[in-house]
């Protein structure tokens, strides 16, 4: 009797202890999707930039090799992961009310 009891507690905390991990799981994955969304969002962005600076010096994709242009698609790209970051600091210290070392 005793016996049984302890199996079914030890199973009782297997199934817990997997539902938690798959819980963690889903966190992980959920993120993991969450980065690539933004990820591809700031490659668009950073892609439309691109586009917008190579029509003011009157250039196309044709003009750059492949690796010059990832370089420029690369600092276009870190350039609006900066303005983020700013922004996001700045919101921060706006709402902490902190508005005088902006």
């Amino acid at each position: 009797m005793i016996t049984k009891i302890k199996k079914k507690t030890t199973d009782l905390v297997d199934i817990t202890k997997e539902q938690f991990d798959k819980s963690f799981d889903f966190a992980r994955l959920q993120s993991d999707k969450l980065k690539n969304k933004i990820d591809l969002k700031i490659q668009e962005k950073a892609l439309l930039n691109l586009k917008a600076e190579l029509a003011m010096r009157h250039k196309t994709f044709d003009d750059y090799s492949d690796e010059e242009l990832e370089i420029m698609l690369s600092s276009e790209k870190r350039k609006i992961v900066d303005d983020l970051k700013t922004k996001s600091l700045v919101g921060a210290l706006a709402i902490l009310g902190l508005d005088f070392l902006v």
